[in-house]
C-alpha cells in the first residue's frame, strides 16, 4: 500500500511541476494581462489550495469510506484511470503552452492562439477530462467512496468548458468549426 499511495503522490506532485513550470515559462508577467481579481476568485484560489492540500493528506495517509474489502481490482483499474488522466492533462497542458489561464481567471491571453493538433485535435478540453479522471482513478486506487464528490464536480466542469467556449467563439472565426471537428471531452463521443 506504501508503494501505490508513493505512486500516486509523485503523481500528483508531477502534475503540479509541470503546471509551474508552464507558468514560469510562459510571458513574463509584464506582457501578461492582469486578470482582475475579486473576492470570488480569490475565493476560488484558495478552494482549490485546500483541495489539493486535502487529496495530498489523503493519498499519503487517510484510508477513508472503504468501498471493498477486496479492493485489489479497484485498485488497479483506479490506478489505470488514475494514470491515464495524469497523462492526458499534462499532455493538454503543454500542447496548450502559452494559451493557458487558470480556471477562474476565465479570460484570453494575450497573442492566445486556437490550438487543434495534437490531443486537441480530438478532444476540446483535455485538461479538464485529464483531471476528472485523475481524480475519480485517485479515489478508486484509494478505494475510497470519496469517488463519488469527484462526480459531484463533473457538471461545474461541463459549465466552465461550455462558458470557455463561448469566449473562443467569439474571439476565433474557426472556431465553430474545430467544434465539428472534435470532442469537448471524450474522443469520437462526447
Amino acid at each position: 500500500m506504501i508503494f501505490l499511495r508513493l505512486f500516486l503522490f509523485l503523481g500528483l506532485v508531477f502534475h503540479k511541476l509541470v503546471w509551474e513550470i508552464m507558468k514560469r515559462q510562459g510571458p513574463s508577467s509584464s506582457q501578461k494581462q492582469k486578470p482582475e481579481t475579486s473576492f470570488l476568485k480569490s475565493v476560488l484560489k484558495g478552494l482549490k489550495a485546500l483541495f489539493l492540500l486535502f487529496i495530498i493528506i489523503q493519498t499519503l495517509f487517510l484510508d477513508l469510506f472503504p468501498i471493498t474489502d477486496q479492493s485489489l481490482p479497484l485498485r488497479i483499474f483506479g490506478v489505470v484511470l488514475y494514470s491515464l488522466g495524469l497523462a492526458i492533462a499534462v499532455m493538454g497542458r503543454v500542447q496548450l503552452g502559452n494559451n493557458w489561464a487558470n480556471v477562474e481567471d476565465y479570460q484570453i491571453v494575450s497573442n492566445q492562439k486556437l490550438i487543434n493538433t495534437g490531443i486537441y485535435r480530438y478532444i476540446r478540453h483535455p485538461i479538464y477530462a485529464g483531471d476528472i479522471l485523475l481524480l475519480i482513478g485517485l479515489e478508486l486506487a484509494l478505494n475510497s467512496w470519496l469517488v463519488l464528490g469527484i462526480l459531484i464536480l463533473i457538471p461545474y466542469i461541463y459549465w466552465q468548458a461550455k462558458a470557455e467556449e463561448s469566449l473562443l467563439l467569439n474571439t476565433f472565426p474557426d472556431y465553430n468549426e474545430y467544434k465539428k471537428n472534435s470532442k469537448m471531452f471524450i474522443p469520437y463521443l462526447i
